[in-house]
């Protein structure tokens, strides 16, 4: 896979679960580069339309660029919390078809060192999705105090030596700032007593600091909150995973959403007055092995697709 190309995961998979109306109104939660837009595009009639958002520039960028070919498509930059905001302007509340959302960060994002959302390269500590707005993971690191670097390593990174590592990020500042990638890539090294195999010992503490930096578990709260009152009746959610966490959080929606209200025990209701929003359509999708064969980054995917109820 080259440098900065993004390969888009499940993508077959995706639009399947999708089931897409020629003339359908849809959403792609985060373009990135395309891949699934353009995908999705290609079975949308004229009347059709697509609107894609996105934090990042870059993607913005690309977007823009499709978007000035193709009417029928549209980009915003915008979180997952937005969407009913933008939704409400178009005049799309309960009338979309389709929403897809591919969680966490693309190959252009962790390829591209200057981003500082990888620990492969050196490159100044970042890892906002959105370089204009926020605060960097380098500020929130010289500033956050050990518990709180500890809560959030074991929390959002499910690391065991949560503890051990927040208290040589907070004994290593005391001497100089941590600036860099490899800097925090090193200190976590020589922290971590044990190696998990196949695994950098940075890769937990990596993944769980990008998610506190862009507030990604809150804003998929807030994002999966809106999808209900965004689909219209038999209108499709497809959910792209990598991270147990994000996955447990869309699950647990679905299941919510799909056995309605919850009634106290002897309390008389019949089924219908539950309110029920969403049925899970079957069980969760996971790449092929050949899919992980070509793009190596796709085995942590889980895709989970639900349909609104009328």
């Amino acid at each position: 896979m080259a440098a900065h190309e993004h390969v888009p995961v499940l993508l077959a998979e995706s639009m399947q679960a999708l089931a897409i109306s020629t003339q359908g109104y849809y959403l792609d939660g985060t373009f990135g580069r395309g891949g699934h837009a353009r995908a999705l595009l290609a079975q949308l009639g004229p009347a059709g339309r697509l609107l894609a958002v996105d934090r990042d520039p870059e993607a913005l960028a690309a977007g823009h660029a499709l978007a000035a070919s193709d009417p029928r498509f549209e980009i915003a930059q915008a979180r997952y919390s937005q969407l009913p905001e933008l939704a409400r302007a178009r005049g799309w509340m309960g009338r979309i078809n389709g929403i897809l959302l591919d969680l966490g960060v693309s190959s252009p994002q962790l390829d591209q060192a200057a981003r500082g959302f990888s620990f492969h390269a050196d490159a100044p500590l970042d890892m906002r999705m959105d370089p204009s707005s926020g605060e960097r993971a380098a500020d929130w690191l010289a500033r956050a105090s050990e518990q709180a670097i500890a809560s959030v390593l074991k929390e959002l990174g499910e690391e065991r030596f949560a503890r051990r590592i927040a208290g040589a990020i907070v004994a290593a500042r005391q001497q100089q700032p941590i600036a860099t990638t490899a800097q925090l890539a090193a200190l976590i090294e020589r922290a971590v007593p044990t190696r998990e195999p196949g695994k950098h010992p940075a890769t937990r503490s990596f993944q769980a600091i990008r998610i506190q930096i862009n507030a990604e578990l809150d804003e998929l709260r807030a994002g999966l909150a809106g999808v209900c009152e965004l689909l219209a009746s038999g209108g499709r959610l497809a959910v792209i995973s990598f991270h147990s966490l994000e996955d447990r959080l869309v699950k647990r929606f679905i299941r919510d959403e799909a056995q309605g209200a919850r009634i106290p025990k002897g309390v008389p209701v019949r089924d219908a007055e539950l309110c029920r929003r969403l049925r899970s359509l079957g069980a969760p999708i996971r790449p092929s092995a050949a899919e992980i064969a070509r793009n190596p980054r796709a085995r942590s995917a889980v895709l989970r697709v639900a349909e609104r109820l009328s």
